[in-house]
Parts: structure tokens; sequence; C-alpha cells
């Protein structure tokens, strides 16, 4: 199963130089709880709902870049979704940045991995016993 099936695609991204607000504006808005931070097309790190609150009172006056993590952890869309849980969990995590020649293509989250795990489980009961 590749990262590719599942992730969410041209996942919304920031800029290094914009404020924590926009960022946690972003994440409001599309309801999600990290985003990839580029410069030029390319990932330079991730920021998180996290990332937010350690900086809560100060979200209007401060840089993206001040928060994020850097470098973000990321998968390639042609790695398996193993592969993605393997790294969520390690990292403790809740999601990657999808990278492809160095250009952020998709995000995929523990929720799109939940999916995916369903989807194999619903598969495997449809399958005769033998």
């Amino acid at each position: 199963m590749q990262i590719t099936n599942w992730m969410t695609r041209n996942p919304v991204c920031v800029n290094p130089h914009d404020t924590l607000a926009k960022a946690g504006d972003l994440m409001a808005a599309g309801g999600f709880r990290q985003l990839p931070v580029t410069e030029q097309d390319k990932l330079i790190g991730i920021i998180t709902d996290r990332d937010l609150r350690l900086h809560s009172g100060y979200l209007d006056s401060t840089q993206v870049d001040a928060a994020m993590t850097s470098p973000a952890v990321a998968v390639s869309p042609f790695d398996s979704a193993e592969t993605a849980a393997k790294l969520i969990i390690k990292h403790k995590i809740g999601g990657l940045p999808v990278v492809d020649s160095g250009r952020v293509v998709g995000i995929i989250s523990t929720s799109d991995l939940l999916r995916a795990l369903l989807n194999v489980v619903e598969a495997a009961q449809g399958i005769p016993e033998q």
C-alpha cells in the first residue's frame, strides 16, 4: 500500500516568514493539526498545533520559523503505509509531509493511515476462508 493512495494531495503550506497567527487560522479553517513549511516550493520544516500552543499569546508577533520543527520527517509518495506508520510512532508525531523531488505533494496523517488499515481489514473480511 503506497502512501500516494492514502495521502491528502496538495496540502496547505506556510512560509517560514508567515506569522503563527496565520498558520493557526489556516489550521482552523482546514481542520488539520500540522502544516508543511516551504520556501521556494522546498520543504524546510513543519508547524503543528502543539507548536502554536507553546507560543500562545505571541501568535501575531512570532514567525513560523521561530517555532517550526526543522528538518521535518518526511516520506516519498512511493513509500509504504507501513513505513509512514513506523515513522509516526517512532517520532511521536501526527503526520508526515510527502515529498517528491524536493516538492511537497501531500501529507499523510494518522487518520489517513487508519483509513488504510480499515480498508485492509474490510477487504480481508470479504475473503472466504480456505
